[in-house]
């Protein structure tokens, strides 16, 4: 094989729902570049596995792959897990040249998408005005990651939203109902919540059902499988192969 493979590494869940919406992601990753060889794979609860993937392509004669960490921020499982993954791999696999790419946020791609699901649940723009967005993620212990939640929750505050608040599905608080309480007792008129997830399972859950029970006006859907999302992909795989002090318009 001449071209690298793109490995998109998922953390994978329980819930089926979240492998159908990975798997889904990749397949209009692979609509908007024909002729990339785009694999998945999931770090545990789904198969296949990272190493049994790298092993598979390894076998078929690739020599070049960019694995993509599926995930929104860099905490543990960007730092640590899918690192030893790779390095084991290479030790085992040294024919195959293995890059890490970048984790996907944060990026104005995934406020486009996070825009496109607020639009879809009923938001309208002149109703950002009057609305306070709970921006839900699923909570870190990592300050960096805690650190990127806040920014996109500053960023989003330009653009119209009389408030934007984030919110945590575990690790921390506040808790999304929290959140949407808050608001609400600080007379905002209208809430809504939109997960900064990218698929579903017990934490997106988690977030729904306490924004329901909270009374909020507007529950988004995760990001999952957007367009735009599989664009950032595509991106953050670009961005890889570009050597060290290079830029992507050179």
């Amino acid at each position: 094989m001449t071209h690298p493979t793109l490995l998109v590494i998922a953390h994978g869940s329980r819930d089926p729902r979240h492998a159908a919406t990975v798997h889904a992601l990749t397949e209009r990753v692979r609509a908007e570049r024909p002729g990339l060889r785009v694999e998945t794979a999931f770090l545990e609860f789904n198969a296949p596995s990272v190493p049994r993937v790298l092993e598979r392509l390894a076998a078929q004669g690739a020599d070049e792959v960019v694995a993509l960490p599926l995930l929104l921020t860099r905490a543990f499982h960007a730092k640590t897990d899918i690192p030893s993954v790779l390095r084991e791999a290479r030790a085992r696999l040294p024919r195959l040249h293995i890059r890490q790419a970048e984790v996907l946020g944060p990026s104005p791609l995934l406020n486009a998408t996070l825009g496109r699901r607020l639009r879809e649940a009923g938001v309208r723009p002149g109703d950002l005005p009057r609305t306070g967005l709970v921006l839900a993620s699923a909570g870190s212990s990592d300050p960096e990651a805690i650190a990127v939640i806040a920014e996109i929750a500053r960023e989003l505050r330009h653009t119209g939203w009389c408030a934007v608040r984030p919110a945590f599905a575990s690790a921390l608080l506040p808790r999304t109902e929290d959140v949407v309480r808050e608001l609400r007792a600080e007379g905002v008129e209208r809430v809504a919540v939109a997960p900064y997830v990218i698929a579903p399972g017990r934490l997106p859950d988690r977030i729904a059902a306490g924004a329901e029970a909270a009374g909020a006006d507007v529950v988004a859907d995760v990001l999952g499988a957007a367009p735009e999302l599989a664009r950032l992909l595509l991106n953050r795989f670009d961005e890889a192969r570009v050597p060290v002090g290079a830029s992507l318009s050179a």
